[in-house]
């Protein structure tokens, strides 16, 4: 309410202006140029104010010079509407000499002239309640864009502020992540790494020795930690822990065919089969074995016993630390 009174006071100050400068009275300087040029005077703090109120000023003198406009053509109208009153009259005075009933004709014409007057003030009333319906329109659309304005900020705030904390977030549990890595790391590089592979020989035939065998692995693949003993065919674990051993046999001239796994001298696994003379014997076994370090595991032929290996490295003996204790 405050801004549409100061809008009504500087509109009928520039209605006040036109009018001094129609006339042609005064030194030439309008009054609402004073006091803008006064308004100049202020402090800096108050530029942006006085720019503000100069394009309010501007808008309302287009809107002032629009409605006397509008003034003039109604004036314009309301003179032609004269004329034509007059003219009645004046055929009015000649009828009446003619005839009595123009008396009734000119009342007529009186009435509708009245009517017409009263239509054209309620016209008059009805444009300025639309042209004040229109600046409250307009100020009030101003105030929505306003408070629409800071709702988007507001949301944009709030989406930006969310984004920071999930920011923050993802870089505690990338921390997080960080030194968990860190710290496998670490107990990787201090878990020590034992695991071998290796196989028999190229040589064919093993055996039938007479007595029991220890089997020497020679055709070494892998050998971390160098557990494996290919000199001797023994496995000494490293450290305490919990070990995987797989081995194998192949054969092909003997009927009958077998090795034993040891551990610490006591046999823990024997494979066998048998030749029926069709083909050749295959077979495999794997065990898991909790081991004390220092002990030792092993392949062992038994007596009378034959297997067969070649470059094809048909017979393997591979084992690996699954994790210490």
């Amino acid at each position: 309410m405050r801004r549409a009174a100061v809008s009504l006071a500087l509109l009928l100050c520039l209605l006040w202006t036109g009018a001094q400068g129609e006339d042609g009275g005064g030194t030439g300087k309008k009054e609402g140029e004073f006091d803008i040029q006064g308004a100049h005077d202020q402090s800096s703090s108050q530029t942006q104010m006085r720019t503000d109120i100069l394009a309010e000023l501007k808008e309302l003198r287009d809107i002032a010079i629009e409605h006397r406009i509008k003034i003039q053509r109604l004036e314009q109208d309301n003179t032609a509407t004269q004329v034509r009153l007059t003219a009645g009259e004046s055929k009015n005075a000649v009828l009446e000499n003619r005839m009595s009933s123009s008396e009734k004709e000119g009342e007529e014409l009186k009435r509708e002239d009245a009517v017409s007057e009263a239509r054209l003030n309620f016209s008059e009333k009805e444009v300025q309640e639309l042209q004040r319906e229109n600046a409250e329109a307009r100020m009030s659309s101003s105030e929505n864009e306003v408070e629409e304005v800071k709702t988007v900020n507001a949301d944009l705030l709030a989406r930006v502020t969310a984004s920071e904390n999930k920011s923050t977030v993802f870089e505690a549990r990338m921390s997080s992540s960080e030194k968990e890595v860190k710290e496998l790391q670490r107990q990787n590089a201090d878990r020590p790494q034992v695991a071998f592979s290796a196989g028999l020989t190229d040589s064919g035939a093993v055996g039938p020795f007479t007595t029991d065998t220890t089997l020497k692995y020679i055709k070494v693949f892998t050998n971390i930690g160098q557990a494996y003993s290919p000199t001797t065919g023994i496995f000494t674990a490293p450290v305490r822990g919990v070990y995987y051993f797989r081995f194998n046999i192949w054969e092909t001239h003997s009927a009958y065919t077998g090795v034993e796994l040891f551990h610490n001298y006591k046999r823990k696994i024997k494979i066998h089969g048998y030749n029926d003379g069709t083909g050749y014997i295959t077979t495999s076994n794997a065990v898991v074995l909790q081991l004390e370090k220092g002990d030792v595991v092993y392949i062992l032929l038994p007596a009378n016993v034959s297997i067969y290996d070649d470059s094809y490295n048909r017979i393997i003996f591979s084992g690996f630390l699954l994790f210490p204790q």
